[in-house]
C-alpha cells in the first residue's frame, strides 16, 4: 500500500483547483464555494505542503487596498498556523471581460498599461506571502483570426512586458522567479506560447531571461499532441524548469484538467521517473528539486467530499507511480534491456575528444551501414518491462 503523503514531497495545489465550484460554459456551480482559508486547512490535513493562488482567488477583483490586506493576512494566518508553504503566485488577467483580448497584448494600449500595472502588484504580493515563484499564463493573449493581430507587434509586447515584470523584480530585490505557462489554445482559438519550445525561443530574446523559465502543464502539452516528458526533459537540460503543473488529460479534447493519471497513465509514469529518478545514466545531469504542484479540476460531478478525495487521488498517484519508478530503475532486467537498446550509449559525444571536422571527415570507421542495419534495438522489450513494473 503507498504510503501518506507529508510536506517531505512537496505536493501543492493552486486554490482555484479545489476552489472550483464546477461552473463551466454549458452548466452553473454544482457545489458551494469556500473561503480560502478553508481550503488551506483540508489541503494540509491531507498532507499537503504548499498552496498557489491567482490574486483573484484570494481577493476580488476590484478591493480595495485595505480589503485585500485585510484578506491575505487572514489566508497567511492560516496557512502560517497550518505549516503551508505559499510557494507559488500567479496573477488573473483572463477572466474580467476588459482582458478578452488579453492584458500584455491587447491591441487596446490602456489595456496594456491596466494588464501590466496588475500583473506588477501581483509580484509585490508574491513576495510579501514568500513565494519563489510567479507564474505567467497567458491565457488570453492570442487570436481567433489572423488577420485581427499584427503577431510582430505582439511579441514586442509581450517582450516588453516580461522584461518590465523582470526588471521590477531585480529592482525590488525579490527573491522571485518568472514561470511561462504554455498553452496552444482555449480560451483563445490560438494562444501566443503554445508550447514548451515557443516559450524557450521568446525567453531567449529577453533583457531579463536569467530569471524566466518555464511552468509546463501535462494537459497542455498534450492538447498539443506533444509528449509532456520530452517538455520537461527540454526544459530541464535548458536549464529552464523552474515549476511544473501535474494533471490528466485524454488526447485531443478541451482542457480536461483530470487527476494526475487519470488521463495518459503511461506518460505519467514516465513524467514521475524523471521527476524522481532524472536522467538514464546522467547522475551530474540538471534535476528537479521544486514542488510537485497539481492544476487539477474535482470534477463538477463531485460534491465537497469528492473534491478532496480527488486532491488526496493525485497525490497517492504520484506516490504509486514513484514507488514503481524507482523499482522499474533498479529492476537487473532493466538495466540489461537499455545496454542492449543502447540508451546508455547515447551519452557518448559523436566526435572524438579534440577529432577536427577534417579528421572526422578522413575517417571510416570501418563502417558497414548494411550490417549496422541488422541491429535490434529492442525497445519493445524495455517498454514492456515499464508496462509490467506499472500493472504490478
Amino acid at each position: 500500500m503507498t504510503r501518506l503523503p507529508t510536506p517531505d514531497d512537496k505536493f501543492s495545489f493552486g486554490l482555484w483547483t479545489v476552489g472550483w465550484t464546477g461552473i463551466d460554459p454549458f452548466g452553473n456551480a454544482t457545489r458551494p464555494a469556500l473561503e480560502p482559508w478553508e481550503y488551506a486547512d483540508r489541503l494540509a490535513e491531507l498532507g499537503a505542503w504548499g498552496i498557489t493562488f491567482h490574486d483573484n482567488d484570494v481577493f476580488p477583483f476590484d478591493a480595495d487596498e485595505a480589503t485585500k490586506d485585510r484578506i491575505v493576512g487572514r489566508l497567511l494566518a492560516a496557512t502560517g498556523k497550518a505549516g503551508l508553504t505559499v510557494e507559488m503566485v500567479t496573477t488573473n488577467t483572463f477572466t474580467h471581460p476588459v482582458f478578452k483580448d488579453g492584458g500584455l497584448t491587447s491591441n487596446d494600449r490602456s489595456v496594456r498599461r491596466f494588464g501590466l500595472r496588475k500583473i506588477l502588484r501581483a509580484v509585490d504580493l508574491a513576495a510579501q506571502v514568500g513565494a519563489s515563484t510567479f507564474v505567467m499564463w497567458g491565457g488570453r493573449e492570442g487570436s481567433e483570426y489572423d488577420g485581427s493581430k499584427d503577431v510582430y507587434a505582439a511579441f514586442e509586447r509581450y517582450r516588453e512586458g516580461l522584461d518590465t515584470v523582470a526588471a521590477h523584480i531585480k529592482a525590488q530585490g525579490y527573491d522571485l522567479r518568472i514561470a511561462l505557462e504554455p498553452k496552444p489554445n482555449e480560451p483563445r482559438g490560438d494562444i501566443f506560447l503554445p508550447t514548451v519550445g515557443h516559450a524557450l525561443a521568446l525567453i531567449a530574446e529577453l533583457e531579463h531571461g536569467d530569471i524566466v523559465g518555464l511552468n509546463p502543464e501535462t494537459g497542455h502539452e498534450q492538447m498539443a499532441n506533444l509528449n509532456y516528458t520530452h517538455a520537461l526533459a527540454q526544459a530541464l537540460w535548458s536549464g529552464k524548469l523552474f515549476h511544473i503543473d501535474l494533471n490528466g488529460q485524454r488526447g485531443l479534447k478541451y482542457d480536461q484538467d483530470l487527476v494526475f493519471g487519470h488521463g495518459d497513465l503511461m506518460s505519467a509514469f514516465f513524467t514521475v521517473d524523471l521527476l524522481e529518478n532524472g536522467f538514464p545514466g546522467h547522475p551530474d545531469a540538471p534535476r528537479y528539486t521544486g514542488p510537485r504542484h497539481f492544476d487539477y479540476k474535482p470534477s463538477r460531478t463531485e460534491h465537497l467530499v469528492g473534491v478532496w478525495e480527488s486532491a488526496a487521488a493525485c497525490m497517492a498517484t504520484y506516490l504509486a507511480l514513484a514507488d514503481k519508478a524507482r523499482a522499474f530503475r533498479a529492476d537487473p532486467r532493466v538495466q540489461e534491456a537499455l545496454i542492449y537498446s543502447g540508451v546508455l550509449d547515447l551519452a557518448e559525444p559523436t566526435l572524438g575528444a579534440g577529432e577536427s571536422v577534417a579528421e572526422f571527415l578522413a575517417a571510416t570507421d570501418d563502417f558497414d551501414p548494411e550490417k549496422a542495419a541488422e541491429r535490434d534495438f529492442g525497445f519493445v522489450a524495455l517498454q514492456q518491462l515499464a508496462v509490467e513494473h506499472l500493472l504490478g
